[in-house]
Formats: structure tokens, C-alpha cells, sequence
């Protein structure tokens, strides 16, 4: 047989044998062995530590303040985050999320933006400007720019088209290439951005958490795994099986890790963020990660947290639509979640 179906099917069989073997271990021990798997194959980069925070711009929104920042999570590279807080609360310390975005133009695009920063007065997209329905129900929210995107795509690509949507194939096959990740750049941007965020004083560090939608959930996702003080996690257009999305639809090179389902399948791993509250939402038409998947995906999870005694801290919502945000249930779930 010339064509490779067949020998890529059995390879992803191979891969799920390897994970049997892997399961030999107590289940305590195999949730820290994943952890640390998946830490170490997204890549390692060196860790910023001198970089003071800087004030960009802050303007008067209304019923909340909207400041711009920029921070650094490695050095030789910057990046700017949007802070959203509410009015009206004096001085006392308000839960807070961190809201991340995907594939787009960058956090403008869950912020009721246009690109070039002026308000969008028009029908929101498939974000539905999730940032700020977090800020209308009196949450800090911290949304910084995902590197690829926006104003943080390479000038390379845009040398060579000024309307490239993203730099994502460029920068992931590069740290490929270098032992690396993508995920693993914005993973440590976004912890870095957690631990600004968790240090200001409108913020209550112990009710944080943190919400991505498609690619932004593959980094909320391991972003919560990964740390602790992530109290509750809302994954949307996201969850579903490697095999029913990630391997059978045509996805952006920035969603593979090297090796990952020699350890485990997706759901597993989405299931290490427990025993904290976790809430996952998807289309009932989404294209790319399709019903069948999340639907497996929810099963795997529900029994995670089953076992362990912990089952209503799961909630999930298949919603009618395609790839986009809903939030008619998580949006309210986080509230409550982040105010017990």
C-alpha cells in the first residue's frame, strides 16, 4: 500500500499501547508523571527576571478602567496585556480571570475592539467579546496578546504578506527545530502574566481563573494544569480527543506536542486540572472540533472527576453552533466558582 492511512492509524494504536504501559503507575503518581510530561515536551525557555512591568495607556470605559501593559516571560521578548477593573469597588480585592484568545488579531478582538484599538460598534465575532462580560459581572480581567497574532506577528511574514492572519507555522517550526514549542512560548507568557496579575492590588490572588477559546484553551488548558493557583477553568471551542480533532481535521502546527500521546490522550490531560472546578463548553456544529470528540472527551473527564469524588466540579455545555464562544452557562459558572 503506497498511501499512508493505514500506517498512521496503526501508529496512533502504538501510541495508545505505550500509554497502557504507562498507566502501571498509582494514579497519584502517574498525575504528577503527566504533569511533568507535559511540562518538559512543550519545551523549556529561559525565565525573565529583571523586567520591571510598564504602564501603556489606561482610559476611563465607562463602568470600568482599561489600562495596557507590558511584561516580559523571557528575555528578548515583550509583550502587551489589556487589564480590565470594574468601578464602583473601592478598595476591596475582586476575583479576577485571565482571558485568553486564539487564532485572530489578538486580545482587541475579545475586548469589543477593532484592530487598530478603536471600538467595534458592530455585531461581535465568534469571541463574543468574552473579556468583557467577565468585567461587567465585577471581575479583574487580564487579557494579553498571544504571540503569532496581531501586533506580535513576525515581521518576516508580514514582509512577505501584510495580511498574513498569523505567524504560527513560522515560530512553531523554528523552535521545533530548536527542541521547542510554540505552546510552550505562550505557556510561559501566560504564567508570566499570572503572576502579574495575581500581584496587583484590585486582585484577590486566591480567586483566579482563567478562560481560552480554541487555541487559547489549548494554553488555558495547560496553563492550569501546570499551576495551582488557577482556581477554575473554562475551556471552549477546545475540548475534544487528539484523535477525533487534532488528527483528523486540518489544525494550525502550533497544536502538536512532540510525543504527548505516548504518555496520554487529550482528555486525560485536561482531566490533571482536577480536583478544580473546570467547565467546558462546544458547538454542536463546530467543524473542527466536532461534537463526537467532545462528547468522549466529556466522558473521560466526568469519570476523572467521579473518582475521586469531585464529580460536580465538572460542567460542560454542547451548545447550537459552530466554532465559536457561548457562554450562556460559563460565563455566570466562573462568577460563581471565583466568589464561594
Amino acid at each position: 500500500m503506497w498511501a499512508a492511512d493505514q500506517f498512521l492509524a496503526t501508529e496512533y494504536d502504538k501510541s495508545r499501547m505505550n500509554q497502557g504501559l504507562d498507566r502501571s503507575r498509582q494514579a497519584t503518581d502517574r498525575k504528577v508523571h503527566l504533569r511533568e510530561v507535559l511540562a518538559r515536551s512543550i519545551g523549556v525557555f529561559e525565565k525573565e527576571e529583571n523586567h520591571t512591568p510598564v504602564l501603556l495607556e489606561e482610559m476611563d470605559c465607562g463602568t470600568y478602567i482599561r489600562k495596557r501593559v507590558e511584561l516580559s516571560a523571557t528575555p528578548g521578548l515583550t509583550f502587551p496585556a489589556y487589564v480590565l477593573v470594574p468601578k464602583g469597588f473601592g478598595k476591596t480585592k475582586l476575583p479576577g480571570v485571565v482571558a485568553v484568545h486564539g487564532h485572530g488579531y489578538g486580545s482587541r478582538q475579545i475586548l469589543g475592539m477593532h484592530p487598530d484599538g478603536s471600538w467595534d460598534e458592530g455585531e461581535p465575532g465568534i469571541y463574543h467579546n468574552f473579556a468583557l462580560e467577565f468585567v461587567h459581572r465585577g471581575m479583574v480581567v487580564i487579557a494579553p496578546d498571544v504571540v503569532g497574532f496581531g501586533e506580535r506577528r513576525l515581521q518576516s511574514d508580514l514582509k512577505e504578506d501584510p495580511n498574513a492572519p498569523s505567524s504560527c507555522y513560522t515560530m512553531a517550526a523554528q523552535l521545533l527545530m530548536v527542541g521547542k514549542t510554540l505552546t510552550g512560548l505562550r505557556i510561559q507568557e501566560a504564567l508570566c502574566t499570572l503572576d502579574y496579575f495575581s500581584g496587583l492590588e484590585e486582585v484577590d490572588p486566591e480567586h483566579i481563573g482563567i478562560m481560552g477559546f480554541s487555541g487559547g484553551g489549548l494554553i488555558a488548558f495547560i496553563a492550569s494544569v501546570l499551576d495551582e493557583r488557577l482556581h477554575a477553568t473554562v475551556l471552549a471551542g477546545f475540548p475534544n480527543t487528539f484523535k477525533e480533532s487534532i488528527l483528523a481535521v486540518h489544525h494550525c502546527l502550533c497544536n502538536y506536542t512532540p510525543g504527548i500521546l505516548n504518555h496520554a490522550e487529550l482528555p486525560e490531560l485536561i482531566s490533571l486540572i482536577a480536583p478544580r472546578p473546570l467547565f467546558l463548553e462546544s458547538g454542536l456544529d463546530d467543524p473542527i472540533f466536532p461534537k463526537e470528540g467532545f462528547i468522549k472527551a466529556v466522558e473521560v473527564i466526568q469519570a476523572a472527576y467521579t473518582s475521586i469524588g469531585k464529580p460536580d466540579l465538572l460542567a460542560t455545555d454542547l451548545f447550537p453552533g459552530a466554532h465559536e464562544i457561548s457562554g450562556r452557562l460559563s460565563y455566570d459558572w466562573m462568577y460563581a466558582k471565583l466568589t464561594e
